[in-house]
């Protein structure tokens, strides 16, 4: 029963995220910013990481371990992504527009902050696969709280150095979540050979 239960919510998990990609890729296309471009990213990798660990789920404890160390590779993706992206706004340097901004990484929160609680019961269950899971969605909403904060400092300074810094942010807290799920993933790993 565990783990249907823990299939359904995760299954749900990534339906989420990946219709909530959708439209911050959307909205950070049109406005410009690299904060929710690299939080649209991390969106995209969550669907992928939590379809992953659907599949993973029936899988013995070697097999389950090697998938976490592939996901914590993939937790790199959106921060390799920010990065590409805030190093491109050097070059055009637009102001995102503030509200837009604030009003998407709201959605965003709303979204990230579901995902979260329904994960939060299985966060020290199967290992790295559902701790991948639960720190995605936990990081995101931290994330997401320090975009409506970008948004309201750009409507105060007119400037493209909130977004920029909370986009960084993103990867730097994606980097530190895919230090985290390798770790979890290698004991596995040295447990499963024991």
């Amino acid at each position: 029963m565990h783990e249907t239960t823990l299939r359904r919510a995760v299954i749900i998990v990534a339906l989420a995220n990946l219709a909530w990609f959708g439209v911050e890729f959307a909205v950070a296309r049109r406005i410009g910013s690299v904060a929710l471009f690299a939080d649209s990213i991390d969106f995209l990798e969550d669907a992928a990481v939590n379809g992953l660990i659907v599949l993973a789920l029936g899988w013995s404890a070697r097999r389950r371990a090697r998938v976490g160390l592939v996901l914590a590779g993939i937790l790199l993706v959106p921060a390799i992504a920010a990065l590409w992206t805030a190093w491109s706004k050097f070059s055009e340097p637009t102001v995102p527009a503030p509200f837009i901004l604030s009003f998407t990484g709201l959605g965003a929160l709303a979204v990230n902050l579901s995902c979260a609680m329904l994960l939060a019961r299985f966060r020290n269950s199967s290992g790295s696969l559902t701790r991948a899971a639960f720190l995605s969605a936990r990081n995101d909403a931290y994330a997401n709280i320090a975009i409506i904060l970008a948004g309201l400092a750009t409507a105060g300074s007119r400037s493209i150095w909130p977004d920029l810094v909370v986009g960084l942010g993103i990867a730097a807290m994606n980097a530190n979540a895919a230090h985290e799920v390798w770790e979890a993933a290698r004991r596995e790993q040295n447990e499963a050979r024991d």
